[in-house]
């Protein structure tokens, strides 16, 4: 027979149309029963949100290389570093470099100053192209760069001019998971074709959080995310929580929000667009009496009680419920009854 878990806060709804039905004391139980004892402790209230696993931003690369023939493109799938091709047109690969300002026109010695050459510069370092730490990172192309370029076409086996031209590197913020190939080998390509479609390498889940939940997530909170298996959990912690709402099918309006994965390792590996659920603490009591959800039962009149036990005794006492956690299937309590007592409990 199948059966369905009852959450707290649907336990204390039945509990209490159990009240409004049945106003006499409550009985001694004839059902098994147990004991459980009331103890001191934290108590964590979460909900829970959908979300979908998959990676973080997206991006549209177009080619800027000499009008010709496409002769290389990656893989979709593939997960592509600094240093790497990206594609080529005619033999002439366009090569990632990591930075957010677009690479827009031609490097050489000469050219003005912009950000765009402290990137170039920044790369040819980490690349180990600048033995001699002759190269000054800055807005400057010097001979120095000149020069580190040139090492760098000599380790690709290209033409070593100290030149660079536009479309030859591609500035993109860090490592990248190809996502689709638009221009397939043997196709013509030129300026302005879109090449592929990539997202950042960095795991994320997105949740679409209802409008009505706002309060309930800021960026910076942690979270925990459970995996398509149900049983392999991860840390993660909110990045960003949308601040323009959508429309849905439901009625109901939601704003993005996206969590990025503390470690998430080799437990994700193969996983895009997988649903997943995302465990949100939103109070926590430290320190005060719990009993076990089970233990509340309904009093005449409202409110609830529980049944304190003792060898040759059962006595109600009346409690007042305060934070649910769900998780642990406990709630807190206040009452007139001491650390470490017993109280009853269905028998599991």
């Amino acid at each position: 027979m199948k059966t369905t878990p009852i959450t707290g806060a649907a336990l204390v709804a039945l509990l209490a149309a159990g009240c409004a039905a049945s106003p006499q004391p409550a009985p001694t139980p004839q059902v098994a029963v147990a004991s459980a004892p009331v103890r001191r402790a934290d108590v964590v209230s979460t909900i829970q949100l959908p979300g979908v696993l998959g990676f973080d931003r997206t991006y549209s690369v177009v080619g800027e290389l000499a009008p010709g023939i496409v002769t290389a493109v990656p893989r979709p799938g593939a997960v592509l570093g600094r240093g790497a091709r990206l594609f080529a047109v005619d033999g002439a690969p366009a090569t990632l470099l990591y930075g957010s300002v677009p690479a827009h026109r031609d490097f050489f010695w000469g050219m003005s100053d912009g950000r765009d050459v402290r990137r170039l510069e920044a790369n040819l370092v980490a690349l180990g192209m600048d033995p001699g730490h002759a190269v000054t990172v800055d807005d400057h192309f010097s001979g120095a760069t000149a020069a580190a370029v040139r090492r760098w076409q000599r380790k690709l086996g290209r033409p070593q001019t100290g030149r660079l031209d536009l479309g030859s590197v591609v500035f993109l913020p860090g490592r990248v998971r190809i996502r689709t190939v638009a221009a397939e080998a043997g196709t013509p390509a030129g300026p302005g074709t879109r090449m592929l479609t990539a997202n950042s390498a960095t795991r994320v889940v997105q949740v679409p959080l209802t409008t009505d939940r706002l309060g309930q997530l800021h960026p910076g909170d942690q979270v925990r995310v459970t995996l398509p298996d149900g049983e392999t959990t991860l840390r993660g912690r909110v990045r960003t929580v949308g601040r323009v709402a959508t429309a849905q099918d439901t009625g109901l309006a939601t704003v993005p929000v996206t969590i990025t994965l503390t470690r998430p390792g080799r437990a994700v590996a193969g996983l895009d667009l997988a649903p997943v659920q995302v465990s949100v603490v939103t109070a926590r009591h430290k320190n005060v009496l719990t009993v076990p959800v089970t233990a509340l039962l309904p009093r005449p009149g409202g409110g609830y009680q529980v049944a304190l036990t003792a060898p040759g005794s059962r006595r109600l006492v009346p409690v007042e419920p305060g934070l649910f956690d769900e998780e642990g299937g406990t709630v807190e309590i206040t009452g007139d009854m001491p650390d470490g007592a017993q109280v009853e409990v269905p028998a599991s």
